[in-house]
């Protein structure tokens, strides 16, 4: 029998120079022992694998490796049986083949259980022999009725194998099984007896079913799970069996194995849309989740539960307290993360104080218990409790001063995210700003971040209305600042370090205690004990305990020393409107004026870490002089007072229509059908139990979601040309992308008028690329074609090149061969356009390595359009709120942000300035955690470009 199509086996790696020669494995196999037979049998069947079957050696095999009572030896002449040649050049079975029939006959009777078993085994890979198999099903039966399980189990496979391919040799195969399944007694045994029954004898697998129906709650976990799969397959078709099934999935759902309940839950889903029905499952999920101890099938649970959300939201309602408790059960955060996420959604009104309060008595925990990533899993509570907060006015007076506390916390992204929380929750809900700025003005003592300050001075200086508040602002800034001026404290402290006889003292040895110090640019440079004594007391002036604020001044934090000015300005401004003491509003100005001068000068001292920037003292300086001329500015006071909070409100406003287009366009896909579509309905058709899909899968073939359709001019961009018109083989490729795999059609053209034998496409890779199949060899008419495909794993973004020849025997056995062009992989393949907020694009800028700058080149005059031509360039999403870029202005900033199909993340900053002349300029910086994704970006830009100015 010649076989239309060989079978295909996995190509294993040789070196061919080690390859011993026929003569020297016939001697090994003739005089070796049982090891060194067994390395030469290992070697011979890689040789075959890779398309070297040395048939001459198949009588020695049976010869001198066949008699041995090895078990190994035997094992290993399984595989080599599988993969040899067993037919001669006219299709006919070779006559040695009649021993190794026999072989495998005595085999099967083999006292030995194990000899038999993996013979049995063996038999299920040559199930397309024929020929070999005839001879040994009377011997197959018979084994079905052996006293040992191992044997039966493989027996029942081995029948179904032979009966499936060719059901003439067995024609009786289900009754036999039926036979037996109704007498074995081992659950391994009746499981794979039922799993035949299940594949090919439908209505006898549903009669096996409700004989035992009441036993299948106590039977094996195998048996259970095969039971569950048949019960699926027979409610696609029209039966009458459905409410019977549904009352046992119900039963199964309580079963002891996980795998049970998993499956048991996910079958019941798909035969009822009863709210109980669903409710149980879920519940089952639940319980799932709570008792598995691997975190990965907690998240495979959880999104089916997610799923089953989306499908059912109001009926799993009544659950969400018991969803919650997965927090408690669990300590992986992705795990946490995933279930919060269904709590979110599941949450309304009628339940949302209950979440608060459960994620409230969590959040205590996680400052009470030493947890496992406390500080991760603290900022995800607060996350949450933010997100129902603003969703759930009712709860926000609740949460907001819980949430206060932590702004003092020592993990600084909790403390950000609580300041974000109140910013948010204090513009929304004026009602509660009294009593939050109150909250916020006890604690600015207790704040140890810069980042964190900056946030509170900016929501105390929008949103302290009312005098006494403005006054209670000024005495806690008073006290978080210290003594001012700062300098003169500053010196004071430094002065009283130490006293005029120690001073005397140090002048005294600095004639004596001179000594050579070399300089940075090589010099010498005299060192007095005077000089290290002053070092030493400076150094200790800084170290000394000093309130919060001074603290992070004197750090060189003069960001927060703006903030804290403008803050100043804006309290001043406002109690100036609100007062009519003018002698009170005139010291709180000078107040103002003093603490930001006092900031300027000593920024520029030798007591801070860093002097102040240029930036943060023009800053100070606008606010100085903006209280300077308090009556003649009307227009800066309205900037103060009034546009910082309505910026402020638009953004929230932004975010939310962004939040809310996206949720719409997650709920609302739109799918184009052509009307004159050919429309399957799954109930009307016929099919076999194996062609019958999952109702998702006909559901999404209904609606084309799952079909993807590409135009013909987009497919013609694909083509690549890797041969001249002038070679003799004309080639041209045709490369799609799919998932993780590219594959490659190649059309090879015969161009000459010779028959080209042995043709061979050998492809190579350079980069994260990968070759599945092993080229293979090719006979091509004159002036015929030949099409030829080949699929290439990707591993990761990098961008990655194809090359390769092609080989062919020309006149006299001579070997020919034309280069192909090499094949560029396109990286934009592999990214997509992604979001993510301002903190996490922050937090990556900083931690990714990686940077890539790309100066602009563009003929370009508008920022705007250019931005728009690099995230189109790049497929990146734009970041920067559409607010921020609207107006005209001869600069433009903006982030981007993407991830590729393997979870890496791409940022960029683009920088640009429109130049008098109306060019553009600047830079484009690319970051990421590999250095591949970075130059790739990179690449695309200035090919772009050069594109561009070319005129293309």
């Amino acid at each position: 029998m010649a076989s239309a199509e060989a079978p295909c086996y996995t190509v294993v790696t040789e070196d061919n120079s080690e390859m011993p020669s026929t003569q020297e494995l016939r001697s090994a196999l003739q005089k070796g022992s049982d090891e060194v037979k067994l390395d030469t049998l290992r070697k011979i069947i890689v040789a075959t694998i890779n398309g070297s079957p040395q048939p001459q050696l198949l009588m020695p095999i049976i010869q001198y490796v066949m008699p041995s009572k090895n078990k190994a030896l035997k094992k290993l002449l399984h595989f080599y049986w599988e993969v040899c040649p067993k037919y001669d050049d006219n299709g006919k079975l070779k006559q040695e083949m009649i021993l190794v029939v026999n072989a495998i006959r005595n085999d099967l009777q083999h006292p030995n259980e194990y000899i038999r078993g993996a013979t049995l085994r063996f038999l299920q890979k040559i199930s397309k022999d024929v020929e070999v198999l005839e001879p040994l099903i009377p011997i197959c039966r018979s084994c079905l009725e052996h006293r040992h399980s191992y044997v039966r189990k493989n027996a029942v496979f081995a029948v179904y194998s032979i009966y499936r391919e060719f059901e003439h040799l067995i024609p009786d195969a289900p009754e036999l099984i039926q036979t037996f399944l109704a007498a074995e007694s081992d659950a391994t045994c009746k499981r794979n007896a039922f799993v035949f029954l299940a594949n090919c004898a439908m209505p006898k697998a549903v009669e096996y079913i409700l004989q035992v129906f009441d036993q299948i709650p106590t039977m094996d976990e195998l048996l259970q799970m095969s039971i569950i799969e048949v019960i699926r397959l027979d409610c696609k078709t029209d039966t009458k069996h459905r409410a019977r099934y549904i009352i046992l999935i119900s039963e199964l759902l309580n079963a002891q194995s996980h795998a049970v309940k998993y499956e048991a839950a996910t079958t019941l889903t798909s035969l009822t849309q009863n709210p109980a029905a669903i409710k149980a499952a879920a519940s089952c999920y639940i319980n799932l989740v709570t008792k598995e101890s691997d975190n990965n099938a907690k998240l495979i649970v959880l999104d089916r539960l997610d799923a089953l959300r989306q499908r059912h939201g109001h009926v799993l309602d009544s659950l969400i307290m018991d969803i919650l408790q997965i927090l408690s059960s669990s300590t992986d955060l992705e795990v946490r993360r995933k279930a919060i996420n269904i709590v979110l959604s599941l949450t309304s009104s009628r339940n949302v104080e209950e979440v608060v309060l459960f994620l409230k008595k969590q959040l205590q925990r996680t400052q009470e218990q030493d947890l496992e990533k406390a500080p991760e899993y603290r900022q995800l509570l607060i996350q949450s409790i933010h997100v129902c907060a603003v969703k759930f006015s009712e709860v926000a007076a609740t949460v907001v001063h819980a949430l206060m506390d932590f702004l003092g916390d020592s993990n600084n992204p909790s403390a950000l995210d609580v300041v974000a929380f109140v910013r948010e929750v204090v513009e929304k809900f004026p009602q509660l700003r009294p009593t939050i700025c109150e909250k916020l003005i006890d604690t600015l003592s207790e704040i140890k971040s810069g980042k964190v300050y900056r946030g509170v001075l900016w929501i105390l200086g929008e949103y302290a209305e009312s005098v006494p508040e403005i006054q209670r602002i000024f005495e806690e800034l008073r006290k978080v600042l210290g003594e001012i001026p700062i300098l003169a404290s500053e010196q004071r402290l430094l002065d009283e370090a130490g006293t005029e006889e120690e001073e005397k003292k140090e002048e005294v040895k600095t004639e004596s205690s001179t000594k050579p110090r070399v300089l940075a640019d090589g010099t010498y440079a005299t060192e007095t004990a005077f000089t290290t004594s002053t070092t030493a007391k400076l150094e200790a002036v800084k170290a000394a305990a000093k309130p919060p604020l001074r603290t992070l001044i004197l750090g060189g934090d003069f960001y927060t020393a703006s903030v804290l000015a403008s803050a100043l300005t804006k309290l001043v401004l406002r109690y100036s409107e609100l007062s009519s003491d003018k002698k009170s509003a005139n010291a709180h100005r000078a107040e103002a004026m003093l603490i930001m001068a006092s900031v300027i000068r000593v920024g520029q001292s030798k007591f801070v870490n860093a002097p102040i920037d240029e930036d943060s003292s023009e800053r100070i300086m606008n606010c100085i002089e903006t209280l300077s001329e308090l009556e003649n500015k009307p227009v800066v006071h309205e900037l103060f007072l009034k546009d910082t909070k309505i910026a402020y409100s638009k953004m929230l406003t932004a975010q939310e229509k962004k939040a809310a287009e996206k949720k719409e366009a997650e709920t609302t896909k739109a799918v184009a059908v052509q009307v004159d579509d050919l429309l399957s309905f799954r109930q009307f058709s016929k099919k076999a139990a194996d062609d019958l899909v999952d109702d998702q899968e006909d559901l999404s073939r209904a609606t084309g979601a799952g079909e993807v359709h590409e135009d013909f001019i987009s497919n013609l961009s694909r083509i690549s040309q890797l041969t001249g018109f002038s070679d003799p083989i004309y080639a041209e490729a045709y490369v799609k992308v799919h998932g993780f795999d590219i594959l490659l059609d190649v059309l090879l053209v015969n161009q000459t008028a010779n028959t080209l034998q042995n043709l061979c496409l050998d492809f190579a890779t350079l980069g994260d690329l990968k070759l599945v199949e092993r080229p293979t060899t090719y006979t091509i008419a004159p002036h015929s074609f030949q099409s030829i495909k080949a699929t290439i794993k990707v591993s990761s973004t990098e961008t990655g090149v194809i090359f390769g020849s092609i080989l062919w025997e020309g006149p006299g056995m001579a070997e020919q061969c034309v280069i192909l062009n090499d094949i560029h992989i396109d990286i934009m393949d592999y990214i997509k356009p992604a979001y993510c907020t301002e903190a996490q694009f922050r937090s990556m800028w900083t931690e990714f390595e990686w940077e890539n700058r790309v100066n602009v080149t563009t003929s370009m005059s508008d920022p705007r359009e250019y931005l728009r031509h690099v995230m189109k360039a790049t497929n990146m999403s734009c970041l920067t709120p559409e607010g921020a870029l609207s107006g005209e202005c001869d600069f433009l900033s903006a982030n981007m942000y993407a991830r590729s199909l393997f979870g890496e993340d791409a940022l960029a900053n683009l920088s640009v300035e429109r130049t008098e002349g109306g060019s553009i300029v600047g830079h484009v910086r690319i970051r990421s955690k590999t250095q591949g994704i970075a130059l790739s970006l990179g690449d695309r830009i200035t090919m772009d470009a050069i594109r561009e100015m070319r005129g293309m």
